[in-house]
């Protein structure tokens, strides 16, 4: 029995220190079980307080925020996509910055804005607490959907900033104008597709548009407005909601389009994609080319 007490001790304590490194502590300190308890208990809520911020609308810009966001996006549903992507910054591209990168998931509804401003090349470096995989191998990942609506200014900024080839991606715009009725050559916004292709209650749609006026009124020069706003820290509250809202509708675009292509159009829209995607990464890119507000040629 002596020698059974002995075996068991020796096997806990074995699992104690594994475990004491894996949660980063000191193998030669002593760890009281309550102690380590309480540091699962911190590690765990991690994510949930970066979510819950705000009403599931967390600002992100820890380290630790950015792996616990991290492990919650890896390993989700693929068909629909989970992932729904946009950025924020001063003259987004390769000759701007990167201020904010929003993602909402589909599956839970948690909207993250991603403080690039504030983290730079941590917010895509920094691994996972249980995954060790990254934001930039998720953006990378072929095997991980991740929808834009017009892809090609985000991709030229994360790209050349950040060394990000993005890869399985959608882009929402290419898919609206594969259904459309009719050979129309120029693209629409995001705006237009929101009020033209989704049925809103009243009170929602008085919500959307009064949070969409007001974050323009803050960042458009045009209406005494700076595109510094976004490098404000802490982030302005309209600004907050204008960038939940730039991603929160997308799901909902996705399946008021997705639902009506055909599979030659899917298969159109995929490579148009990848196209746009290069396009961007090349040196002479002009993200305010007249051509990008035309459809892809003979569409």
């Amino acid at each position: 029995m002596n020698n059974l007490r002995g075996f068991m001790g020796s096997q806990i304590s074995a699992f104690l220190r594994s475990f004491s490194r894996l949660l980063g502590l000191t193998p030669a300190t002593p760890i009281p079980i309550v102690a380590m308890l309480s540091s699962i208990k911190r590690q765990s809520s991690t994510l949930d307080r970066v979510a819950v911020q705000g009403g599931h609308h967390g600002m992100v810009d820890t380290t630790a925020a950015i792996s616990s966001m991290v492990d919650e996006l890896y390993g989700l549903p693929t068909t629909p996509p989970s992932l729904y992507i946009d950025l924020e910054g001063v003259k987004l591209s390769r000759r701007g910055t990167v201020s904010i990168l929003q993602i909402h998931v589909r599956t839970t509804g948690k909207s993250y804005l991603v403080d690039v401003k504030t983290l730079q090349n941590d917010a895509f470096s920094t691994p996972g607490a249980c995954t060790r995989s990254t934001l930039k191998a998720i953006l990378e990942s072929i095997s991980i959907p991740k929808v834009f609506f017009d892809v090609r200014r985000d991709s030229d900024a994360l790209y050349s900033h950040y060394g990000i080839a993005l890869r399985g991606v959608h882009d929402l715009q290419l898919m609206e104008i594969a259904t459309r009725r009719g050979p129309e050559r120029v693209i629409y916004g995001l705006k237009r597709c929101i009020e033209s292709h989704l049925r809103m209650k009243p009170a929602e749609k008085s919500a959307w548009t009064k949070a969409k006026e007001e974050g323009i009124s803050l960042f458009d020069p045009g209406k005494g407005g700076s595109y510094e706003v976004f490098n404000q820290r802490p982030l302005p509250e309209k600004i907050r909601l204008y960038c939940i809202e730039d991603v929160h509708y997308l799901p909902r675009l996705w399946d008021t389009y997705d639902r009506k292509m055909t599979p030659a159009w899917r298969t159109k829209v995929l490579n148009a994609t990848k196209a746009r995607i290069t396009e961007s990464q090349a040196p002479g890119f002009n993200p305010v080319a007249r051509t990008m507000s035309l459809a892809p040629a003979r569409w």
